[in-house]
C-alpha cells in the first residue's frame, strides 16, 4: 500500500510516506512556513522514492482540530492533490494520530488550543484501531473532561501550556509527553482504519467556531486592546 499523508494542524508540520511497509517523514517548523515549503517538500519526498501522485492507494491528511490555517491548509491541498490523480482520501482526526503516536493503549489527548483552552479527545486502541472514549472538544484547563477509570497516559501541548490541569485530571492521567504533537507518520498508519472518500465529501474538523479573542478578554488575561 502506498499512502501519503499531510498534517499541519499545529506549528510543526509533517509529510509522509507510507511505501513497501515502510514510512519516510519529515517535519518543518513555523506555521508562515508551510504553505510555502509544503508542495516542494512533498514533490522531493515522492521523487525520492520513485513515485507519482497517480500511483497512490489514498492521500490521507489530519484533519484538526488545530490552527485554523493550518487545518484548512491540510484539508484543501489533500483534495487538490487527489482531484487531479484521481485518488481517494483518508480524512484522520489529528488527536487520533496524536493518540497513535503515544506508544500506549489509554491515551488522554490534550492540544493547546490558545485563547486559555485546550482540544481533547480520549481513545482507547482496540483489535481494530481506536475506540473513541471521549470525542474532540474545546475546554477551558479547569474543565477538561475527566476520562473514565484510571491508567490514561496524558499526551499533548495542554499540559505544558496549562499546568493546572494536572490537578484536575488528578490520578486517572499520567502525563507522558507534554511536547507531543500530530505527525503525519500516524496519520499515515491510521488512514487503512478509516473510510476512504471522494474528494469533494471531506471537510476539516474545527470544534471551536471562534478564532480570536475580544477586546474584553484580551484585558481580562493581561494584554493590550
Amino acid at each position: 500500500m502506498k499512502i501519503l499523508a499531510l498534517e499541519t494542524s499545529c506549528e510543526t508540520a509533517s509529510l509522509a510516506l507510507l511505501s513497501k511497509g515502510e514510512v519516510h517523514s519529515q517535519s518543518f517548523v513555523s506555521p508562515p512556513a508551510h504553505s510555502s515549503v509544503l508542495l516542494p517538500a512533498l514533490r522531493r519526498l515522492l521523487a525520492d522514492h520513485g513515485l507519482r501522485l497517480a500511483e497512490l492507494d489514498v492521500i490521507a491528511f489530519g484533519r484538526g482540530p488545530g490552527a485554523f490555517t493550518g487545518v484548512r491548509l491540510a484539508c484543501s491541498v489533500a483534495q487538490g492533490l487527489a482531484v487531479g490523480a484521481g485518488v481517494p482520501l483518508a480524512q484522520v482526526d489529528s488527536l487520533m494520530a496524536l493518540a497513535e503516536g503515544a506508544g500506549a493503549d489509554k491515551v488522554y489527548c490534550a492540544m493547546d488550543a490558545r485563547m486559555g483552552e485546550a482540544y481533547v479527545a480520549c481513545y482507547r486502541r482496540a483489535v481494530d484501531g481506536w475506540q473513541v472514549e471521549q470525542s474532540p472538544v474545546c475546554v477551558a484547563p479547569a474543565m477538561m473532561p475527566l476520562p473514565t477509570g484510571a491508567g490514561w497516559v496524558g499526551v499533548g501541548t495542554a499540559f505544558a501550556a496549562y499546568p493546572a490541569c494536572q490537578q484536575v485530571l488528578g490520578d486517572a492521567v499520567r502525563v507522558h509527553d507534554a511536547a507531543a504533537v500530530p505527525t503525519a507518520a500516524a496519520v499515515a498508519r491510521l488512514a487503512h482504519t478509516v473510510a476512504w472518500l471522494d474528494p469533494a465529501l471531506v471537510s476539516p474538523l474545527y470544534v471551536r467556531d471562534r478564532v480570536a479573542q475580544t477586546v474584553a478578554e484580551r484585558l481580562a488575561a493581561g494584554g493590550k486592546a
